[in-house]
């Protein structure tokens, strides 16, 4: 059977020494891409060097590199 957790339950200070690395930057990519950076989270994002989001991750402020840096 599935788990629910709720934010009461979730700690986002684990993260906070951390990096995270999200590799694609489509629907779901972006968002949490975002989510996380407006959350005070270091996130890099990982895609190919010919990707069309390459320059518009960068106009959102988060850093870019190929998925192979990323990981």
């Amino acid at each position: 059977m599935p788990s629910i957790y709720y934010d009461r339950q979730a700690d986002i200070k684990v993260l906070k020494n951390k990096t995270i690395a999200i590799i694609g930057y489509g629907s779901q990519g972006h968002a949490h891409a975002r989510n996380l950076h407006d959350s005070g989270i270091k996130v890099v994002v990982g895609l190919r060097k010919e990707s069309t989001f390459w320059k518009r991750a960068q106009k959102d402020g988060l850093k870019v590199m190929t998925v192979a840096e990323a990981a």
